[in-house]
């Protein structure tokens, strides 16, 4: 069964901008933070990485400077661009280690985790 991508609108209301093609991110690793049914993560945060945010969330068990070849996945370092869970984002909002994200590419679904107050005080695009 092909996986259905719900609508590219980013929390701004508008057309989802591409997050990052260096690293190649995404739930579906098309670069951009789209999400469907089957990402139970909620892939939506379009975060920029602070060594900061990646010592906390390797501490918390979720390892994201160190490569994987065995996923394609080259691991991150400060200032790449990466598409996050909604709700990682919001724990590391509450621990005041969260990482500046952009608006814009971030996927509407994160809303339904994040308030919009919380994206727009960490946002790099603010209006």
């Amino acid at each position: 069964m092909p996986v259905r991508i719900a609508p590219s609108v980013n929390v701004l209301g508008e057309a989802l901008q591409p997050c990052s093609r260096d690293p190649m991110t995404g739930f579906m690793r098309n670069g951009s933070c789209d999400t469907c049914a089957e990402d139970h993560g909620s892939h939506t945060v379009c975060a920029v990485m602070t060594a900061e945010f990646l010592a906390h969330s390797k501490y918390l068990g979720n390892d994201l400077s160190t490569p994987r070849p065995e996923y394609a996945f080259p691991g991150l370092k400060p200032g790449d661009r990466w598409c996050l869970c909604a709700s990682r984002f919001l724990q590391a909002q509450a621990e005041d280690v969260a990482p500046r994200i952009w608006l814009a590419s971030t996927h509407q679904r994160a809303l339904d985790i994040i308030p919009l107050e919380v994206l727009r005080a960490h946002a790099l695009d603010v209006e």
